[in-house]
């Protein structure tokens, strides 16, 4: 593995803790917190699924529709306007995960040119940096909302790439989802999975070139 000189990294659960959006779903699921991934593979499928049919809702407008029907499965009566309080302004004011800070400070110390690249929207992904603490560790800050396409899609790392002005073999993605990394990996960049809990690589894709706990970890390796 060469050394990349551009790290990109995805934002939600990598960077962010997603307990209180667990909490705030699980509230209006009559308590069943349980559905939170229930919920988060509904708003991933229905996104791939826009990419398909070469459609475009913002994440958090499919968030909400995913939300309602994960409410409608289990039987739970819910509103839009209900769905979307509990999710769009709990998601933008998620707390970074502890090692976090440190770690992309660390990387910043080292040289290497740091960027996010998320499916939230760029209204939603700027207040959750803001609000996080982590906008002024980045160089530049990327929504797929540019390309109105989702990670995996190749056009959302190749939109980075151009802009940074870097090859893929001179990138590295990370991320703590095992289906980001594999779009990343098909499009040529290096590839760092976080493996934050309850997090797993898919058995069916490319090893990942670097595979970490956090980002501490992530920034002692790259420091070798």
């Amino acid at each position: 593995m060469s050394r990349p000189t551009v790290l990109i990294f995805d934002v939600n659960e990598t960077l962010l803790d997603l307990k209180p959006l667990k909490n705030s779903v699980g509230s209006v699921l009559n308590g069943r917190e349980d559905l939170l991934p229930l919920w988060f593979s509904t708003m991933l499928h229905y996104s791939l699924v826009e990419n398909s049919i070469d459609q475009y809702h913002s994440f958090g407008d499919i968030g909400v529709a995913a939300l309602q029907m994960v409410a409608n499965r289990e039987g739970i009566s819910l509103s839009p306007e209900q769905a979307r309080e509990a999710i769009v302004p709990v998601i933008r004011s998620l707390p970074a995960h502890p090692d976090v800070i440190e770690g992309l400070r660390a990387l910043k110390k080292q040289g290497y040119r740091l960027v996010s690249l998320t499916n939230s929207s760029t209204a939603g992904a700027e207040a959750q940096l803001q609000n996080a603490g982590l906008t002024d560790l980045f160089e530049k800050r990327y929504s797929v909302e540019a390309v109105r396409k989702f990670k995996p899609d190749g056009a959302t790392y190749r939109m980075v790439l151009d802009d940074m002005g870097v090859a893929p073999s001179d990138a590295m993605m990370v991320a703590a989802h095992a289906w980001d990394l594999a779009g990343a990996d098909h499009v040529g960049l290096q590839t760092a999975f976080i493996a934050r809990p309850g997090a797993s690589l898919y058995p069916n894709a490319n090893k990942p070139d670097i595979i970490v706990d956090d980002l501490r970890e992530l920034a002692n390796q790259l420091a070798r």
